[in-house]
C-alpha cells in the first residue's frame, strides 16, 4: 500500500506534514512493521527546542528501540498524549491517530531534501 503523498519521507523512516509554519512527525508503517509490536514510546515535552538531523526521542518494541529523528528544526507545541497509554497506534494507525509531534518550524526547507510518496516507496521495496 503506497504512503500518504501529503508528506516528505526520511530514509530513517520518520514522515513530516508541513501545515503553515508547523510540522506533525510520525513514523511509517514500514518502520511500525520492522519493529513489530511497540510497548513504549518516549518524547520530548510541549516546549522542548528540537534540532534539525538530531535524535528527538525513541520507540521502544519487543523486537528493538529505536531512536526517532528530526529533519527540521523548531519547538515541539504538541506531543500526542494517546501514545503514552496507547504506543500500539503506531503499529495500527501510524500515518493518523499515531501522530507523535507538531513542531513550530520557523524554517521547513530542510523538507525539501527529505523523499515524497513515491521516492519512499520505492526505497522500502527495494529494503
Amino acid at each position: 500500500m503506497p504512503v500518504p503523498n501529503d508528506r516528505r519521507y526520511s530514509q530513517t523512516h520518520e514522515w513530516f506534514k508541513l501545515d503553515g509554519n508547523v510540522v506533525t512527525v510520525g513514523i511509517t508503517q514500514f518502520a511500525a512493521d520492522e519493529l513489530t509490536d511497540i510497548t513504549f514510546v518516549d518524547l520530548p515535552k510541549v516546549g522542548t527546542v528540537v534540532e534539525g538531523g538530531s535524535h528527538f526521542g525513541e520507540v521502544e518494541s519487543v523486537k528493538a528501540t529505536s531512536e526517532l529523528f528530526c529533519a527540521v528544526s523548531g519547538k515541539v507545541v504538541a506531543v500526542n498524549g494517546r501514545l503514552a497509554d496507547e504506543p500500539g497506534l503506531l503499529n495500527t494507525d501510524p500515518f493518523d491517530a499515531g501522530w507523535m509531534l507538531k513542531i513550530e518550524c520557523p524554517d521547513p526547507s530542510p523538507l525539501n531534501n527529505l523523499l515524497d510518496g513515491p521516492a519512499y516507496d520505492k526505497m522500502v521495496s527495494e529494503h
